[in-house]
């Protein structure tokens, strides 16, 4: 207590009726989560008071058979006590329940049970002790006292003050009574118990009748032991102990003079004396220790304190006030009047017709109508009628009215493209109203929240990106996705993510020369950063997890969900076997790409406990010692029958475990029985993590309790001795050993089990402000449920409910190096990856590596593209009404990749071609799409040059965070599939460039390059080289249309004129081929121009095999070149600012054979632009061939032009005005 406390304010408290005088109060508390007081008095009634000014806040009458004894507090309300019944209120003063039982005569205290604040024990004058279930709202089990109990206190044990005078220490989960300490000779006058110091005050009988002791008595509650008193010569009627300073507490008499006392130093006198009338009834301290509050006989309530410093509670939850009351509206009400003009008040709690799900059953419908048009034509027969049946449904098969819904399941949004089609697009979902947004009230009840149901991915027909994830997560901290094999380890890589010493040493690691490619700690580093520069946005664990599943030992431990038979192990039992695991490989990953010796146990020693096992015979006494290193150190409690102790004996417990075994002694050379013994040698790792092992019924009733997880624990080694600390404890020790090594709780893995129809599922529970780069101001605790990132309170993430909610890891982390968050790495990438030589193949000669002038810097321009083959189909389920459901997309991986320089001499030329070796079987090439062949990607049968997966990956990864601008088209599904995340502002993506939102039809890229590039590329297998070069030239254009202003003009054209051939290059349509090609076999039955005639034309291109030209010795045919002059060209789009490509009119053709117009409508040609008589007349963007003379047709056969386009043979452009040839010009 401060010298400077004073009286800061006080009130009168009214009488019952206007014109009574106010009588005593009888109870007087602080709530412990907002800034208010309660007082009781005689007839029952509760009154609060807010904030250091005593604002009148709520008052009700709470018990009408006698005064108000006590109060307790919870997030859920106030809970009051009257001599015969126990009153549960909001502390808006709204009744939630009054409990009130035959059993209940005269009873005087209460206080919580070991069970949290859904159970409380009360005593009286009388002659058993109650507990009562106040979710429930019965009494639960009654206790035989001999004793009647006056006050009540609760500490490690629960303290019970007695009208004899003495003080019984009774367990709080079986209620037997430890102790009996004899304290005073007469009633006890007030106890307070805290940090395992018990304080008392009572009376002594005297000649004239009882006086109050002038001592305040101190006990010991580890060893019962009684301390010296604390003389207080006023007489002591009220004590309570400081909750904050353990050795501190406050004495106070009847007439108003109250003392600060120091246990430790007794002879300290710091008196105060309040200015009272009357003497005083009741007294309390603040739960912050910063105001103390008392009344006296007069009801006048006095608050002392200091007025700048004037708090009740350290986290104080903000008061709910009454609303203003606003103006009714003038409804003009009659018959007709929809209900809905009158609209619904606001509300925040639950309404009375929302009823639980447990209370909502489903009742028979009544039968559908029948449809008139049957009633129309039934006939009757006696009293049935029949009619005929008109088939509006496929046989056996029923219309069905109700939805189906896959319970155990958080109901899915809609998706995007739904939502735009109903014109929700802009609509945001508030966060209110997602279902798990309802907040748990207690997450000890036996329902599973919503929150934390298992959450699951829907397709469309528009694949995974149509699916809205934003639903899920309003944070900006990402999720991992599902439907990944072996997923279940999403909440454990969330962990370590946030733990900031594994979360450096993952990137500063990745960031150097490591090529393992079963290298996890790589992959955590490239995950990691991901999740980093995704900030909100949906990631996935793919090449993790890929890498992961390559590795044998995992697949011995049992650590793959395919396969493994649940019913040998838990969910929670892998995801603990696989954190020991991950913990083991990465350090061993960090060792062997260490730079220097003294680096390569650096990691180790950050994770590692180091003990000794001491191993003695049981015949002999012989005694060895043997290391016993361990990262993950699993949690072991107490056989049945201890009693319950706290979360650091547990641990300690843990660490310092005894064992019996059978073994060999060396000394009696036979087996026997041997005792072991673990002994911690020095306590040095930096990261702490625990298995939590809860499967035994013991084991769960510890995490049954409330708040037993504690947030700090403290850890010091002295004498080889493993001692830890917790709570109150810990800050005195801390105090006195400047050795003690505080660990912070970063986060915990959870398994969740209950849910109906659902197999369990783990989330992760994270104190995201631990690894905050700007610093720790408060904690931030987060729920981690795969996709779903929801922020939830501290008591929610760390209290759990053995019936669905136990914990599997937990993390502790030195609080020293709390925010240590280190990005150095990005200073000191080894980029040598991108420098290296490509390696000799037939397809590497387009390629050329970067040179060191040629460095990549922030803001170099690079262009790319990626082509993928299909390791697993899709996953289709066709239900009974004939529509099918995507269930699982298919799985695709990263066969090739291209990268191509943006800028500078070599524009266009690429510095990475690489085919990458894949693993796993592959199910489709996707040859059409991917210009992949079979055997491409197999070392022994390809001619091409291959790199691992990581290597390539890398070679990405470096670019992106040497600042690179990536250049492509449909980039975002690349990038997805690659597992990679590139900022917005390092991607231009042309198919944004070349959208208008208002068409909502995106372009492909083989129309814009016909389009504004005049060439005709992907007519064969496609080229990512291409492509990337295509997005490269497509986003220059851009930029020279954006320099002459005409950009949006451009755009509008191109859907303009791109509607006229359905957004496709002339050739595509096959509906054209087809009509084409009977018209030219129709033609070739009534015209000369056969067989063996002359005039042949040689298509540049290759045949079906892709070996050589087409000749007329492929058909026995040729096309015949007539002598007419070239018909007129018509414009086949409006727009001709570019002069876009033009086609002939229909010329007369000798119609080719079936092999030639097979060949002919492969390389996109119509069949009527084959034939012209001397002249050519090209297409721009078109791949056309050029007609060949007759003396020139055995040259190139023997030596075919192997172009890949056929637009480059003597194209002239076709005629242009010459205000258009100058706008032209000057674009180009």
């Amino acid at each position: 207590m401060d010298v400077d406390w004073r009286e800061v304010s006080r009130v009168a408290l009214p009488g019952e009726l206007p014109h009574t005088p106010a009588t005593p109060l009888t109870a007087l508390a602080f709530d412990v989560h907002q800034d208010l007081i309660w007082t009781g008095n005689d007839f029952g009634r509760v009154k609060s008071f807010y904030g250091s000014e005593l604002q009148r806040y709520t008052g009700y009458r709470g018990h009408d058979e006698g005064p108000v004894r006590s109060f307790l507090f919870s997030d859920r309300g106030v809970v009051s006590l009257g001599p015969k019944s126990i009153h549960v209120s909001h502390r808006r003063g709204l009744a939630k329940a009054h409990i009130m039982s035959d059993r209940m005569f005269d009873l005087r205290c209460m206080s919580y049970t070991s069970k949290g604040t859904s159970e409380v024990i009360a005593g009286g004058i009388q002659k058993s002790l109650l507990t009562i279930n106040l979710d429930r709202g019965t009494v639960i089990n009654e206790i035989p006292s001999e004793d009647d109990i006056v006050l009540m206190r609760r500490d490690r044990v629960i303290c019970c003050g007695t009208a004899t005078g003495s003080v019984n220490i009774i367990d709080p989960n079986s209620f037997k009574i430890i102790k009996t300490i004899r304290a005073h000779g007469a009633s006890v006058s007030d106890i307070d118990a805290q940090n395992n110091i018990l304080l008392t005050c009572g009376y002594s009988p005297r000649q004239s009748g009882y006086v109050l002791d002038p001592l305040v008595n101190i006990y010991d509650l580890r060893t019962f032991r009684s301390l010296p008193p604390v003389p207080f010569p006023a007489g002591a009627a009220f004590c309570r102990m400081h909750p904050k300073m353990s050795t501190t507490g406050i004495v106070a008499s009847q007439t108003g003079q109250f003392q600060i006392i120091d246990i430790a130093n007794p002879n300290v006198v710091n008196l105060r004396q309040a200015n009272v009338s009357n003497y005083i009834s009741s007294l309390e301290l603040a739960p912050t220790g910063d105001a103390l509050a008392l009344a006296d006989a007069d009801a006048i309530l006095q608050l002392w304190g200091k007025p700048d410093k004037m708090r009740f509670t350290e986290l104080s939850n903000p008061v709910e006030w009454p609303s203003a009351p606003t103006p009714r509206p003038n409804i003009d009400f009659n018959e007709n009047t929809p209900l809905s003009a009158v609209g619904m008040p606001y509300y925040r709690e639950p309404l009375l017709s929302a009823w639980p799900s447990h209370m909502v059953f489903d009742v028979g419908k009544p039968p559908p109508k029948i449809d008139p048009e049957i009633l129309a034509k039934m006939k009757m027969h006696d009293f049935v009628g029949y009619a005929p049946n008109p088939r509006r449904t496929r046989r056996y098969q029923v219309e069905s009215t109700k939805v189906q819904e896959k319970p155990g399941l958080v109901q899915v949004p809609k998706f995007r493209s739904e939502k735009a089609r109903e014109g929700e697009s802009e609509v945001k979902v508030e966060e209110d109203d997602a279902p798990w947004n309802t907040p748990a009230a207690d997450s000890r009840l036996s329902e599973v929240p919503a929150m934390y149901h298992k959450v699951e991915i829907k397709y469309s027909k528009f694949g995974v990106d149509d699916f809205d994830f934003e639903f899920y997560n309003k944070t900006k901290y990402s999720g991992l996705e599902t439907h990944i094999t072996n997923s279940y380890s999403n909440p454990l890589l969330q962990l370590l993510k946030f733990t900031p010493l594994i979360r450096n040493y993952a990137l500063h690691h990745t960031a150097r020369n490591c090529l393992s490619e079963t290298c996890l700690l790589c992959e955590l580093g490239f995950l990691f950063d991901m999740l980093d520069k995704a900030n909100g946005q949906n990631c996935q664990a793919t090449n993790f997890l890929k890498t992961f599943s390559s590795i044998s030992q995992a697949s011995a431990m049992g650590l793959f969900e395919e396969g493994m038979p649940r019913s040998n192990q838990s969910l929670s039992g892998m995801i603990q076997s696989l954190n020991r695991f991950l913990m083991e490989k990465i350090a061993a990953d960090f060792k062997s790409c260490a730079i220097a010796d003294r680096d390569e146990l650096e990691l180790e020693n950050a994770l590692i406990t180091s003990s000794m096992t001491c191993i003695k015979c049981s015949n002999c006494g012989t005694e060895t010692m043997r290391p016993s290193n361990s990262f993950v150190r699993e949690l072991a409690y107490p056989k049945k029958g201890k009693a319950l102790g706290n979360f650091s004996s547990v641990l300690k417990h843990s660490i310092e475990r005894d064992g019996q075994t059978r073994g060999w002694c060396d000394k009696c050379r036979r087996y026997l029985s041997l005792t072991t013994k673990k002994v911690v040698q020095e306590v040095q790792p930096r990261v702490l993590m625990f298995n939590a092992a809860a499967v035994t019924q013991e084991a769960k009733m510890y995490w049954a309790e409330k708040n037993w997880l504690p947030r700090e624990i403290g850890i010091v080694v002295q004498d080889k001795k493993f001692l830890c600390y917790q709570g109150a404890e810990l800050n005195r020790i801390k105090e006195r050993n400047p050795n003690v090594v505080v660990y912070e709780l970063v986060g915990l893995v959870a398994e969740i089990t209950g849910e109906a129809d659902s197999a369990p599922h783990l989330v992760g529970m994270i104190d995201v402000s631990y690894s905050s780069v700007e610093g720790r101001r408060e904690s931030s605790w987060h729920l981690f449920n795969d996709f779903l990132v929801r922020p939830v309170s501290q008591s929610e993430a760390m209290n759990f409910a053995p019936s669905w909610k136990l914990p599997s890891i937990l993390c502790f982390q030195q609080k020293a190096a709390a925010n240590a968050i280190d990005n150095s790495w990005k200073q000191s990438i080894d980029t040598g990856l991108l420098f290296k030589d490509i390696p000799l193949a037939p397809t590497s000669e387009r390629c050329r590596s970067l040179t060191v002038d040629e460095s990549p810097m922030p803001g170099t321009i690079v262009a790319i593209d990626a082509e993928f083959v299909a390791l697993q189909k899709e996953e289709i389920e066709v239900k009974a009404d004939g529509t099918r459901e995507t269930i699982r997309p298919s799985r695709l991986s990263l066969a090739r990749v291209s990268v191509l320089r943006g800028h500078g001499e070599g524009e266009g030329t690429p510095f990475i071609d690489d085919y990458i070796h894949t693993r796993e079987p592959v199910v489709d090439y996707l040859t059409l799409f991917s210009g992949i062949e079979p055997g491409d990607l197999d070392p022994a049968l390809s001619k091409h040059a291959l790199v691992s997966l990581k290597v390539a990956y890398k070679k990405l990864w470096i670019l992106v965070n040497l600042g690179c601008v990536f250049v492509g088209h449909g980039l975002l599904k690349d990038f997805r599939i690659i597992n990679i995340h590139v900022p917005k502002e390092q991607v231009i993506d042309t198919v944004d460039i070349y959208f208008k939102k208002a068409r909502q039809r995106k372009l492909s890229l083989r129309f814009l390059a016909y389009y504004f590039l005049r060439e005709n590329i992907q007519t064969g297998n496609h080229d990512s080289i291409e492509d990337a070069n295509t997005a490269l030239r497509l986003y220059k254009k851009y930029l020279e249309f954006e320099d002459a202003g005409v950009f949006e003009r451009m755009l509008n054209a191109v859907y303009q004129d791109g509607k006229l051939t359905n957004f496709k290059p002339p050739g595509e349509n096959e509906a054209a081929l087809a009509a084409a090609a009977a018209a030219a076999e129709a033609k070739a039955e009534t015209k000369p121009g056969g067989p063996g005639a002359g005039g042949t034309m040689v298509m540049h291109g290759l045949d079906g095999n892709g070996s050589r030209p087409i000749t007329p010795a492929d058909g026995g045919s040729g096309i015949n070149m007539t002598k007419s002059p070239p018909p007129p060209m018509q414009p086949l789009f409006k727009t001709q600012l570019m002069s876009p490509p033009l086609l002939p009119q229909q010329p007369q053709m000798q119609a080719p054979h079936q092999p030639q117009l097979q060949q002919l409508q492969h390389h996109g040609f119509h069949p009527q632009q084959v034939q012209q008589q001397q002249g050519h007349h090209p297409m721009a963007g078109m791949h056309q061939g050029s007609p060949v003379p007759q003396n020139q047709q055995q040259q190139q056969q023997t030596a075919p032009v192997q172009h890949r386009s056929f637009a480059k043979v003597m194209a002239s452009p076709p005629p242009v005005s010459p205000q258009k040839r100058s706008m032209q010009g000057r674009w180009r």
